[in-house]
Protein backbone atom coordinates (compact mmCIF):
# COMPACT_ATOMS: atom_id res chain seq x y z
CA UNK A 1 0.00 0.00 0.00
CA UNK A 2 1.49 3.42 -0.96
CA UNK A 3 1.85 4.98 2.47
CA UNK A 4 1.65 8.78 2.76
CA UNK A 5 1.90 9.16 6.51
CA UNK A 6 2.06 7.16 9.74
CA UNK A 7 1.33 8.67 13.16
CA UNK A 8 0.00 7.35 16.49
CA UNK A 9 -0.48 3.94 14.82
CA UNK A 10 -2.69 5.40 12.04
CA UNK A 11 -1.56 4.71 8.47
CA UNK A 12 -2.73 7.07 5.68
CA UNK A 13 -2.46 5.76 2.11
CA UNK A 14 -3.58 6.62 -1.43
CA UNK A 15 -3.62 4.32 -4.45
CA UNK A 16 -2.56 5.51 -7.89
CA UNK A 17 -5.35 5.17 -10.50
CA UNK A 18 -7.94 4.11 -7.90
CA UNK A 19 -11.67 4.67 -8.46
CA UNK A 20 -13.38 8.09 -8.32
CA UNK A 21 -13.96 10.29 -6.34
CA UNK A 22 -10.44 11.08 -5.11
CA UNK A 23 -10.02 9.59 -1.64
CA UNK A 24 -7.55 8.23 0.88
CA UNK A 25 -7.55 5.20 3.14
CA UNK A 26 -6.76 5.27 6.85
CA UNK A 27 -5.95 2.13 8.88
CA UNK A 28 -5.70 1.78 12.63
CA UNK A 29 -5.34 -1.68 14.12
CA UNK A 30 -7.96 -3.79 12.36
CA UNK A 31 -10.17 -0.83 11.39
CA UNK A 32 -10.20 0.82 7.96
CA UNK A 33 -11.90 4.00 6.72
CA UNK A 34 -12.07 5.51 3.23
CA UNK A 35 -12.37 9.32 3.14
CA UNK A 36 -13.58 11.04 -0.06
CA UNK A 37 -12.10 14.41 -1.01
CA UNK A 38 -14.73 16.80 -2.31
CA UNK A 39 -14.83 20.52 -3.00
CA UNK A 40 -17.42 22.64 -1.22
CA UNK A 41 -19.35 25.06 -3.39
Amino acid sequence: MPEISRFFGIVIAMYYRDHQPPHFHARYGGDVVEVALTRSQ
